[in-house]
């Protein structure tokens, strides 16, 4: 029995020492990552960020939404960045395109669902195996974020830019909620429950983000924002 153990920890001990080995070669990958990314999106120009759901399809209204707000942003001079796959990103995409002006997609691997598009630019097309790096850059090369009804993923970019504006990382950009049905019910949780009655956040924080209904809406805010300061990356 002791020499079975002395075997295991000896396994255990080869096996913690090939992870840190790959944890710091992966150090590498990681600065890839960036340095590709902070190349070729330091040369699109002022782009405003469309998020929602990989499984809208293309008979959702919120997927017609997402295309009509794309398009009339292109057509206000600025590009459109998605995460580069279905659903709500297609829709994205697909009306930048069609509004002839830049189409960016920030693809991520994932093992299921997510997939390029055929409506992202060719030569703005760049994939990442890393959320976090890809986080980074959709933060410091968006002038806006416009979040469609969406899930997990969309909640975890809307609620990371509202924490590095909130905590003075970055400086304020809109962030515009796009469907007043699908928002509300977490609006209100976040205003009587998040603020009111357990006082975990600042009852300003609460118009750090803007709620609309429709596209012209969405784009107006963008544009109102835009009409008080210059245009730059975040960071």
């Amino acid at each position: 029995m002791e020499k079975d153990s002395r075997i295991i920890n000896k396994f255990s001990q080869r096996n913690w020492n090939e992870t840190k080995s790959n944890d710091s070669w992966s150090i590498f990958k990681i600065m890839g990552e960036f340095v590709e990314g902070y190349d070729r999106m330091g040369q699109i120009g002022p782009c405003v960020s469309i998020f929602g759901s990989a499984r809208t399809k293309p008979d959702n209204p919120h997927y017609q939404k997402a295309r009509d707000i794309a398009f009339k942003l292109v057509n206000k001079g600025y590009g459109v960045i998605t995460g580069g796959g279905p659903g709500i990103m297609e829709a994205g995409n697909k009306g930048a395109k069609e509004g002839g002006g830049t189409s960016v997609g920030l693809n991520i691997v994932l093992p299921f669902e997510q997939h390029g598009n055929q409506y992202v630019d060719h030569d703005k097309s760049i994939n990442f195996d890393y959320f976090f790096v890809r986080k980074v850059m959709f933060v410091k090369y968006s002038q806006g974020f416009i979040v469609m009804p969406g899930g997990f993923g969309t909640l975890d970019e809307f609620f990371e830019a509202l924490t590095l504006i909130q905590t003075d990382k970055i400086g304020r950009f809109p962030i515009i909620l796009v469907g007043k049905e699908f928002w509300s019910g977490l609006l209100e949780w976040i205003k009587l429950t998040l603020i009111e009655k357990e006082k975990n956040a600042s009852p300003d924080d609460q118009f750090l983000f803007t709620l609309v209904d429709s596209a012209d809406e969405a784009v107006e805010e963008i544009d109102k924002f835009y009409s008080q300061y210059l245009l730059k990356p975040n960071f």
